[in-house]
């Protein structure tokens, strides 16, 4: 019984993990949660739904940056219960389509690229909101570099073909850990938020920095080939001709 129920979560595991890759540090851990969530999600609950849920998330981060602005920095918590929801949402609207055999695969990467990268914007607007005029930079250079990252993702999938939502050991999971630790950080220590952010900025700087040259090393390769395999089909034609 146990290896049959073994069995059958990597079925589901393999059912809603098809059109992608992961790296990341909490792979295993976050892939068993949502192999269990994806079989409990009430059926009326579609994907644009659970996408909705995740963007919601979003304006909770934003809400929770502007009322701490105003009214604490007990706010900012409001961000971590933000970041738990944009998890639920983000991660679950694919993976509920592959499980329930009914994919939008250019519909869902559309949608999903748009509504994160709305979400980016958001959370740096909550930022600058938040910080002084002296650091409001930081939420600039956030927004850009994630972008980057965001960009990155997509010039990987068009040249190899394989869609990769993370870089190296982090992914979106990490990366929301990551802000959910400096923000109770702030909390906790005023200001905090602005030298934990400044060196989040410089790691993301670094690795976009390094994906982009394995990205460029990628491209190199299929440039490569391409020409190889024109060069080949020019020989069988000349070849053919002769004949």
């Amino acid at each position: 019984m146990y290896a049959g129920k073994n069995k059958s979560i990597n079925n589901i595991l393999k059912i809603i993990s098809q059109d992608r890759e992961r790296t990341n540090i909490l792979k295993k851990q976050e892939q068993t949660a949502l192999t269990f969530l994806v079989q409990r999600i009430p059926a009326w609950m579609t994907s644009d739904i659970l996408t909705a849920i995740g963007f919601s998330g979003s304006i909770i981060i934003l809400s929770g940056f502007v009322l701490a602005a105003y009214f604490g920095e007990g706010y900012l918590l409001l961000g971590i219960l933000g970041y738990i929801i944009s998890w639920f949402g983000d991660s679950l609207d694919g993976r509920v389509a592959y499980y329930r055999k009914q994919p939008r695969k250019w519909y869902g990467f559309a949608l999903d690229i748009t509504v994160d990268w709305i979400g980016v914007i958001l959370m740096g607007l909550g930022f600058m909101i938040y910080v002084s005029s002296t650091y409001k930079i930081i939420g600039v250079l956030f927004v850009v570099l994630y972008g980057w990252e965001i960009l990155t993702a997509q010039l990987r999938y068009k040249i190899t073909g394989k869609y990769s939502i993370d870089s190296g050991i982090l992914g979106p999971t990490e990366v929301r850990i990551i802000i959910s630790l400096i923000l109770i950080s702030e909390v906790l220590l005023n200001d905090s938020i602005i030298y934990l952010s400044s060196i989040a900025c410089v790691i993301l700087l670094i690795t976009n920095i390094l994906d982009t040259r394995k990205l460029l090393k990628a491209a190199n390769m299929r440039d490569e080939e391409e020409k190889q395999l024109r060069e080949n089909k020019r020989e069988i034609t000349l070849t053919e001709q002769r004949i």
